[in-house]
């Protein structure tokens, strides 16, 4: 019987390259010289730290913009607010989210069955596995999720007959 999943992943590669790049421009820019401010990607975030708030926001456009330049998909990085120390000194975390979350999957699951497609979806490991007797249900349900937007990046992976 063929099936796919639909996962929702951030591209660890590109991530770490887009981290690299808005280092190294972070070094070159004239407005953050002699300033202290840091990149420091973790496993499951990004800590940006800087002296002050209008530094923060520059080097949290910098790390967006090469993040979006770089193809990954900015509905998985969850910006939470900046915290900003009495003495000054700003600090900002970028989660990171993998896999689909319970009420996502859910959505999800729910959107293909409403649809009324000849297809079975489960939810499996953060992942949903779609599975029907026909390719071409599986080739319509694929069209239906794309044309959709739930608020996560969305792709499809193991493709199978």
């Amino acid at each position: 019987m063929p099936s796919f999943d639909i996962v929702s992943e951030v591209d660890k590669q590109e991530l770490d390259n887009a981290v690299n790049q808005a280092r190294k421009e972070l070094a070159t820019r004239f407005d953050f010289k002699d300033i202290t401010a840091e990149i420091l990607p973790e496993k499951d975030k990004i800590t940006l730290t800087a002296e002050d708030a209008g530094h923060l926001r520059g080097l949290r456009e910098i790390l967006i913009g090469k993040l979006s330049k770089r193809g990954v998909d900015l509905r998985n990085i969850e910006q939470d607010e900046a915290t900003i120390s009495s003495v000054g000194h700003a600090r900002q975390e970028l989660k990171i989210r993998h896999g689909l979350e319970g009420n996502k999957a859910k959505e999800i699951i729910q959107a293909i069955k409403s649809q009324g497609f000849k297809v079975q979806s489960q939810l499996q490991d953060r992942q949903i596995r779609v599975s029907g007797k026909k390719k071409d249900d599986l080739q319509a349900v694929i069209q239906f999720i794309r044309g959709r937007d739930f608020g996560v990046a969305i792709n499809f992976k193991n493709f199978r007959e």
